[in-house]
């Protein structure tokens, strides 16, 4: 195991960015900025040995501040949307930063995704580890209390990616944090023949500016069922509500629970290359989203992203958590410790 960093480039404010490499013995890579704990750059191995980057990415930080797609970044103080950028906590109301329509939307204005996080960097013969913390003040994007964050990337040898989330506060605030990464295993062009399964039997339906309609809704019998494997294209033009709203899955499905400390999440498969993504976390809920509003997006090598080429798998808890009483709280007290995880998995699969 190694890692190796380098000067990535600088912010508009002057920050300095620098990119940190973990190499398995396997070869499988990956590339994680200081800048948003953005995953950058992961490179696996296909069928037939060859490797591609399969993550979604910029090649300069320029690039990065000139789009707002949240490419590989960490999503925080809250992920996912909050209706009006409103919650009450013991009886107060904030009022947070509106920066998605009418919408509060992963952390607001200035979210996690453009800080820069402090990085400790560790590693033996199985796997290395990037440590990334980032203290959020008192007030920041509206929220209350100062939140000390800490962000674990491991990669091991066998070709795991775990991250692991941990956050205390000194006033009772929100949390929810995940990572927003695209992924297409083939490298390139569109994921609507990718093979997902969820492990879902129910997802959280939305109005048209993706707030919940609060209602946990079955998803048999809808395009929403990837209860069984299916192509990721298979129903996406359905004459759906839900779906023509997102222009596609932007939804959160609400995972089976087991008795198990880290439960299963995703299975995606590439059907030409043999590549497959395993996810399992400790979150309830995971939002799939298909790339429904990229368009013209820089990226890597000179491309442009455009509409669904990548998807994403953001494990997390729901959206509008904080004004659904129904829905699993994400309130953090000061004597409590908010602590997530969850696994990619990278390995090759036969018929």
């Amino acid at each position: 195991m190694t890692i190796k960093q380098a000067y990535f480039g600088q912010t508009s404010r002057g920050e300095t960015v620098t990119r940190y490499t973990m190499t398995n013995a396997q070869g499988t890579e990956v590339s994680i900025l200081n800048l948003g704990g953005i995953i950058q750059s992961l490179k696996t191995a296909d069928k037939n040995g060859h490797f591609a980057d399969i993550v979604l990415g910029c090649d300069s930080v320029a690039d990065y501040e000139h789009q707002s797609a949240y490419l590989g970044a960490l999503c925080g103080r809250h992920a996912n949307r909050i209706r009006e950028g409103q919650l009450v906590i013991d009886s107060r109301r904030y009022q947070l930063a509106c920066n998605n329509g009418p919408n509060h939307l992963h952390g607001g204005s200035r979210g996690f995704n453009e800080r820069i996080w402090s990085v400790s960097a560790e590693h033996n013969d199985s796997e290395s580890r990037l440590i990334l913390r980032y203290q959020s003040p008192d007030g920041e994007e509206g929220y209350p209390g100062n939140l000390d964050c800490e962000v674990t990337y491991c990669l091991n040898n066998r070709d795991e990616l775990t991250i692991n989330y941990r956050a205390v506060t000194d006033k009772t605030t929100v949390v929810n944090l995940t990572n927003h990464s695209y992924f297409n295993l083939k490298g390139s062009g569109n994921c609507l023949e990718h093979e997902v399964q969820l492990f879902a039997d129910c997802f959280v339906p939305a109005n048209a500016s993706s707030i919940p309609l609060g209602e946990i809704r079955p998803v048999a019998g809808t395009p929403f069922d990837f209860t069984e494997p299916k192509m990721i294209g298979q129903d996406i033009t359905a004459d759906d509500l839900q779906l023509l709203q997102a222009r596609g899955y932007d939804h959160t499905w609400v995972l089976n629970q087991d008795n198990s400390p880290i439960k299963q999440c995703a299975i995606v498969k590439d059907p030409g290359n043999g590549r497959r993504l395993t996810v399992k976390t400790t979150q309830p809920g995971v939002q799939f989203y298909t790339g429904n509003f990229l368009e013209d997006i820089p990226g890597k090598a000179g491309r442009r992203y455009n509409q669904q080429d990548g998807f994403c798998l953001e494990t997390q808890h729901f959206p509008d958590a904080p004004n659904q009483p129904d829905f699993p709280s994400t309130e953090l007290k000061p004597d409590e410790t908010y602590h997530h995880t969850t696994v990619f998995a990278f390995d090759l699969w036969t018929d």
